[in-house]
């Protein structure tokens, strides 16, 4: 008999509510507030704060912190607007702290 297996997802540290799906990984060379970060084209179940221009590494964003629906953990951040013409790929896209998911179906 064959075994199913589902997408390889990655899921809030604190409750384990899937966020994200590691096949819409765009990169792996992203820095968080606290340290590596993955950079995805989705999220899922995941709720946006309000919008601020900040200061990032790579110049000034547009972006709105994104949290856990389920426990409200703050996960990272999605980029809503890029100032420079050589950061636009990624508006739209998602930040995820490594150290506030976990892998799930691997």
């Amino acid at each position: 008999m064959a075994e199913l297996v589902g997408p390889r997802v990655y899921s809030c540290c604190h409750c384990r509510n899937h966020v994200c799906l590691h096949d819409d990984i765009i990169s792996k060379a992203f820095q968080g507030r606290n340290g590596r970060a993955f950079l995805f084209s989705h999220a899922m179940n995941i709720s946006m704060g309000p919008k601020e221009d900040r200061q990032l590494m790579t110049g000034l964003h547009t972006v709105a912190d994104i949290c856990c629906r389920d426990c409200r953990e703050v996960l990272g951040w999605k980029y809503e607007r890029a100032f420079e013409e050589s950061q636009k790929y990624k508006e739209g896209k998602f930040i995820f702290e490594k150290a506030k998911i976990v892998k799930e179906n691997w």
